[in-house]
Formats: structure tokens, C-alpha cells, sequence
């Protein structure tokens, strides 16, 4: 175990990028999603999954394209994100000596 604690913590600033870039791209793969669920469908995304004027297929199927089509846009957004972040702070690093 190594005693350099940056490497167990992320920093601060990076962990508040990193929030914001989640809420960014949840909030766009939302939409996208939601724009791709009525163009595939010809209905509108269910507002409440839980309503009975929507079929359990219909509900089933809407949370599993949400739920993976939003993390899977997390994680690749975040991963590109924290790939950048460790070049500018390499970069920074290499100027400061």
C-alpha cells in the first residue's frame, strides 16, 4: 500500500468536474434517449412508468434503455473526462519544475 495520498483520494477539484460532467451528460442522454424512444416507438417516453395506462412491457423496456443508454453514457463521458484531467495535470506538473 502506498503512502502517497493522492493517489487513494481524488482531488476535490477534479471530483466536482466529475459531478458536473454526470449531471451534463445525464441530462443530454436523457433527452437524446427520449427523442430515440419516440422515433422508434411513434409514442411519447412514459412519463410514469408506474401509471397503468402503460403496458409492463412498455415499462420494462423503457427503464432498461434509459438505465443503460444513460450509464453507459456516463461512463464513457467520464472516462474521456478523467483521461484529459490527468493530461492537464501531467502537463502541469512537468511545468512546475
Amino acid at each position: 500500500m502506498s503512502d502517497d495520498k493522492s493517489a487513494e483520494k481524488p482531488d476535490l477539484q477534479w471530483r466536482i468536474l466529475g459531478g458536473l460532467i454526470g449531471l451534463a451528460v445525464g441530462f443530454a442522454s436523457r433527452k437524446v434517449l427520449g427523442f430515440a424512444w419516440e422515433k422508434a416507438t411513434g409514442r411519447k417516453p412514459p412519463a410514469n412508468a408506474d401509471s397503468p395506462d402503460i403496458s409492463l412491457g412498455e415499462a420494462i423496456a423503457y427503464a432498461v434503455v434509459m438505465g443503460l443508454g444513460m450509464e453507459v453514457a456516463r461512463i464513457v463521458a467520464t472516462r474521456a473526462a478523467a483521461k484529459k484531467w490527468h493530461t492537464w495535470k501531467e502537463a502541469a506538473a512537468k511545468d512546475a519544475l
